[in-house]
């Protein structure tokens, strides 16, 4: 009777629906990672041109993200986006429109940062073989700065996917929000069944994020 709680994985459709929710975060993690990381790349471009008011603005915005909680955020883009503007779309897109603006704020600081890294010489020599700035930017700047910025990239992904932790507050089916309701479902059957639950998320989130952990680091001591 000791392990026997480990069967309130397997009742009934349990592990299928945990199975199910961990879908649901990981789709929502990889959309909005590449809205967000595409926004990001065009918001990091435009803070190194010389416009300050441009500049100003898209550093507001930054500042915003960083400033504004996420649960915070999740909880304007729910109940205030809807009730303000009529938008009627379903949590789980609410809550990738959240995330990529997030991830988008964050990332164009990583593309700035990653641009301007680059040695002032490979851009005077790009100018002096006569390159316009879009052909600057993308056969000189950009492919030097993406390998600046992977490891940074990466660390993002990884804060994206454990963020989705927090969908629940908007009562999307995600691995944690299932993982609860199954639970409270079983408590009096299984009265360990949380440890086994909560194990079994944090195995999950282990395979996802760890991978990715490393290769950043690996990345990293690389440079």
């Amino acid at each position: 009777m000791v392990h026997s709680g480990i069967n309130v994985l397997f009742e009934g459709s349990n592990f299928a629906r945990l199975m199910a929710g961990l879908w649901t975060s990981i789709w929502i993690a990889a959309i909005s990672l590449v809205i967000g990381l595409a926004l990001g790349t065009i918001f990091g471009i435009l803070r190194t041109l010389p416009n300050k008011f441009v500049r100003f603005i898209l550093r507001l915005y930054l500042e915003f993200f960083r400033i504004v909680p996420t649960i915070v955020l999740l909880y304007l883009v729910y109940y205030i986006l809807p009730r303000t503007f009529h938008v009627n779309w379903p949590a789980t897109w609410m809550a990738v429109l959240a995330f990529a603006l997030w991830v988008a704020a964050e990332f164009s600081d990583i593309v700035r940062g990653a641009i301007e890294s680059v040695p002032k010489s490979q851009r005077e020599s790009g100018l002096a073989l006569g390159l316009s700035k879009i052909q600057l930017f993308r056969y000189v700047l950009l492919p030097q700065a993406v390998k600046l910025e992977l490891p940074a990239t990466i660390n993002l992904a990884t804060r994206v996917i454990k963020t989705t932790s927090l969908l629940m507050v908007i009562s999307i089916m995600e691995v944690i929000n299932v993982g609860q309701q199954i639970i409270e479902a079983n408590n009096q059957q299984y009265p360990t069944g949380v440890f086994w639950v909560y194990g079994l998320i944090f195995i999950f989130y282990f395979v996802l994020d760890y991978p990715l952990s490393a290769w950043a680091k690996k990345l990293t001591k690389e440079r």
